[in-house]
């Protein structure tokens, strides 16, 4: 498995990221998420493989939620979330109740 993975900065909330692979863009992502995680800031490409390290995740989680959901959201660490964060974590719904 190899994705070549484009990785956007919230404008809106420190901490918070969006993958999506490069070729689709952010096509896949709802226009709801967007609004609520602001202008996207491009912040790098990112080759993902198998054992690659991953700040946040582990390169199967982002992988298999760019399969089946088109994106993966990167929530900043909970002691920093306030209630909007908590709202855009139901757009991931592989991180719900973590």
């Amino acid at each position: 498995m190899k994705i070549i993975c484009e990785i956007y900065r919230s404008t809106k909330e420190e901490g918070m990221y969006l993958y999506v692979k490069k070729e689709e863009g952010l096509s896949k992502v709802p226009p709801d998420l967007l609004k609520l995680f602001g202008r996207p800031q491009q912040a790098m490409v990112l080759l993902l493989t198998p054992g690659k390290k991953l700040a946040h995740a582990t390169v199967e989680k982002v992988a298999e939620s760019l399969e089946t959901q088109g994106f993966y959201l990167q929530l900043p660490p909970r002691n920093d979330r306030d209630p909007e964060a908590e709202r855009l974590r139901a757009f991931n719904s592989k991180l719900a109740g973590q």
